[in-house]
């Protein structure tokens, strides 16, 4: 469950390289490049992320070169 009182941002773009251990490198909107694994439910449920795909990442406001991948967009 995720805690209310957390600001995380979610910020849209798109899988440039698969890394090892479920990790990405994800090349967000602004031009920003990060570092980002998969939530818990893709992994579950099985869901393929590939370079070329669009997706969405939750990012702390912590550390702005890492986050979550928690949608893959269509």
């Amino acid at each position: 469950m995720m805690d209310p009182n957390k600001k995380v941002s979610r910020l849209s773009g798109q899988v440039v390289e698969t890394l090892p251990n479920l990790q990405f490198r994800v090349t967000l909107d602004d031009g920003t490049e990060i570092l980002a694994y998969l939530s818990g439910k893709l992994v579950v449920h099985r869901i393929r992320v590939l370079p070329g795909d669009r997706v969405t990442v939750e990012v702390s406001p912590y550390d702005k070169t890492k986050g979550r991948i928690v949608y893959r967009e269509k």
